[in-house]
């Protein structure tokens, strides 16, 4: 999810704009960061089901660790795990080279560069994000990594298969009855 940190983080909160003259939002100002971490996340898009796990850094052995985590989580009759990864630094480490020996149902798969919204764990972040954070004010690090996990919790309770694009409630309702075709007859 990248860095996160014990702060305020902003909420929407509902504006009267009937009233004349108009509200205006308002946000406490925050100075200064209390706390720091990195919170690591894998997303199983079939099931729905989420890992997250905090560390104080974000480093390599970190890293490892926590697929080490997911691995001892995904249960054991699955034959594949298919890694899709961009192209961070640890993600190409040595150290990750030796994780395949000892763990061959894995295989890493990476995005193309710049090409992180074909990655289906970003949309992911940021709901994650919003069940976590927004809205609240964090006072130390504890308390954001009790947050983040709160929230894995509920995502885990009320998974359901993730689906990548745009929500369905604003899609135009498909008409599977009634096909129309366009064709067009060019001259030369």
């Amino acid at each position: 999810m990248g860095p996160v940190a014990a702060k305020s983080y902003p909420g929407q909160e509902a504006v009267a704009v009937t009233v004349r003259p108009a509200l205006r939002a308002k946000q406490e100002i925050d100075y200064g960061r209390r706390g720091k971490g990195y919170v690591y996340g894998a997303l199983c898009a079939a099931t729905g089901t989420c890992w997250t796990q905090c560390y104080p850094t974000r480093g390599k052995t970190h890293f490892v660790d926590f697929l080490c985590e997911v691995d001892q989580q995904v249960p054991a009759d699955t034959e594949r795990i298919y890694a899709i990864m961009d192209n961070l630094g640890m993600h190409h480490c040595h150290d990750l080279l030796l994780f395949l020996p000892r763990h061959p149902r894995w295989e890493f798969v990476y995005q193309p560069k710049y090409a992180a919204y074909l990655n289906l764990i970003e949309p992911w972040w940021k709901v994650l994000r919003s069940l976590a954070l927004k809205g609240r004010r964090f006072e130390t690090w504890p308390e954001v990594v009790a947050a983040v996990e709160a929230a894995t919790g509920y995502w885990n309770a009320h998974k359901h298969p993730f689906v990548w694009g745009r929500r369905r409630r604003h899609q135009a309702p498909r008409h599977t009855r009634k096909v129309a075709f366009t064709v067009k007859v060019l001259r030369i």
